[in-house]
């Protein structure tokens, strides 16, 4: 899978909110959106993996987990592939755009290397995201060689931040990042490893790890917060055993149903996740957070995809082999490219279509306790 995609993420972008009504499917984008209109964020900042990358990972010289080729951004403006593992916007560009920006943050790597607008462009926000990456610092390494894992992202952001206190003072950047949203999307590499380097392991031991990434998790998170962020918009983990992917690798038996390990694993560390941020929400004065349950969402999608306008959603859009799963999206491959985008899930073996991720950005930014708790997006940064 060199050059292509890294193990990552079903689709953390997947979570959909749907109304269905007879045969009929209303997205809700916001709740009386006619009359409210959340604010705008000071500045966003994006950390995670390739769900949310916006091109991290072509500013690193030894990274395999990469998408700055063709067919990636095929509908994206002029063709253009920029590092998103998409055909076009993913989840983060949407996410940015719903709250009134014209384009994503840039990303760290990209600002740091144009020092000419570095300090305009960290107003505004910044994209740490890096394709392969987990929330353990090693987790994507031996697959792909160089990513930024979420540690070291955090680390990054600390730069940033003291560029920022530099250039507008102490108090006001704190009062910055107190009205700023700090997006987070990451977990399901770190599950997709578990899986694929210890095969054989047992209960105790699966137990013990999840454990381990809940407190790293856990650790990370008390870091941003100390460095100021206090708004959290945690994407969960989505059912990982459901995509091309894994639905054709070695722990499949039937390519037309999900594998159930990877999917256990997903929900499990979804209840970790919950537990931790119920916790530290309790501990840490003014921390608030919007949890989206991509995992239910994306199982909603999956149990009646045509009432989501999709008619596909086992086969990725874009690579080769059975479900189009088995070899990346990569030029020098010779992939299929599916005609007909905005019909199909999943884009590549693991990541979502422009027209999903849309989607799960409208149920993120606007969505109902089902899927997003205990708040929304929208509201979390409506918050005083």
């Amino acid at each position: 899978m060199a050059k292509a995609a890294d193990l990552l993420l079903c689709v953390s972008s997947f979570s959909f909110l749907v109304i269905f009504h007879t045969s009929l499917v209303v997205l809700v984008a916001v709740t009386n959106a006619d009359d409210q209109v959340a604010p705008k964020p000071a500045a966003i900042f994006i950390f995670g993996d390739s769900t949310v990358d916006v091109g991290t990972n072509q500013w690193l010289n030894n990274s395999h987990s990469r998408a700055d080729f063709f067919p990636n951004g095929v509908d994206f403006p002029y063709s253009v592939p920029t590092g998103r593992f998409s055909n076009g916007l993913n989840s983060a560009d949407q996410i940015v755009r719903l709250f009134g920006y014209k384009r994503s943050p840039q990303p760290f790597l990209y600002s740091l290397n144009h020092q000419s607008t570095f300090k305009r462009d960290i107003l505004q926000g910044v994209n740490f995201a890096s394709g392969g990456s987990g929330i353990f610092n090693q987790t994507g390494k031996k697959d792909y060689g160089e990513v930024v894992g979420l540690g070291d992202q955090v680390k990054q952001f600390a730069t940033v931040r003291g560029n920022i206190t530099e250039l507008i003072g102490l108090g006001a950047t704190e009062i910055m990042f107190s009205k700023s949203l700090f997006v987070i999307s990451i977990g399901s590499n770190d599950l997709f490893e578990l899986v694929k380097w210890y095969p054989n392991i047992t209960s105790l031991a699966k137990d013990e790890y999840l454990e381990t990434l809940k407190l790293n998790y856990s650790n990370h998170l008390k870091d941003l917060y100390n460095l100021g962020a206090r708004k959290f918009g945690i994407i969960s983990v989505p059912p990982i055993g459901c995509c091309p992917a894994a639905r054709v690798g070695p722990k499949s038996n039937d390519s037309s149903v999900c594998v159930e390990e990877l999917n256990n694993l997903a929900l499990t560390f979804l209840a970790k996740t919950e537990d931790l941020l119920q916790k530290l929400s309790s501990e840490l004065k003014g921390l608030m957070y919007s949890l989206g349950n991509a995992y239910e969402m994306t199982m909603s999608i999956l149990e009646d995809p045509l009432a989501f306008g999709f008619k596909d959603t086992q086969s990725a859009c874009c690579g080769s082999g059975k479900l189009n799963g088995v070899f990346p999206c990569f030029f020098l491959l010779g992939p299929n490219l599916c005609p007909n985008r905005r019909e199909v899930l999943f884009w590549d073996l693991y990541h979502p279509t422009e027209y999903a991720s849309e989607l799960a950005a409208l149920t993120l930014y606007g969505g109902g306790t089902r899927y997003v708790t205990p708040i929304n997006f929208s509201q979390l940064v409506a918050i005083k």
